[in-house]
């Protein structure tokens, strides 16, 4: 198991090269996708979401901040938590078309995946969301003008 380790005094780190939400935000993605489901990884989640709910507008990105929120949907689904992994998404299932990039396409569809496993897939929230989350993934973005 890989383990992270944080350190509390980031702004002397040499290697901090991110601003605080998106350091939490990989952080959490990378153990969320190397498939760590434990209260520890929910917690960091949840650090990284409300990181992005309080950033600085330098430090706030839409698509990071839905990247967060899948992770903690994942981590959620990973501990049977169907209810706080809808809460989770939510927002970012209530994005507009315009906003609807191949990054949150992607982390939107891991969580669609994820409620497919054996453990969540007959239960009718999980039906649900898995819908409504193909048509979140199948409403094109608006294309630039040339």
């Amino acid at each position: 198991m890989m383990v992270f380790k944080r350190t509390t005094d980031r702004m002397n780190d040499p290697h901090n090269t991110f601003p605080n939400p998106r350091h939490l935000y990989y952080v959490a993605e990378a153990e969320v996708l190397l498939g760590q489901h434990s209260a520890q990884v929910e917690r960091n989640a949840e650090e990284a979401v409300r990181a992005y709910e309080t950033a600085s507008q330098d430090e706030w990105a839409f698509g990071d901040e839905a990247g967060a929120r899948t992770n903690l949907a994942l981590s959620r689904i990973g501990s049977g938590e169907l209810g706080g992994a809808a809460e989770a998404i939510r927002p970012v299932l209530d994005l507009p078309p315009a906003q609807r990039n191949h990054g949150i396409i992607v982390s939107a569809r891991r969580v669609q995946d994820a409620l497919s496993g054996p453990e969540t897939r007959t239960a009718r929230l999980s039906k649900d969301l898995r819908t409504e989350i193909e048509v979140f993934s199948s409403t094109p973005t608006p294309s630039l003008p040339r």
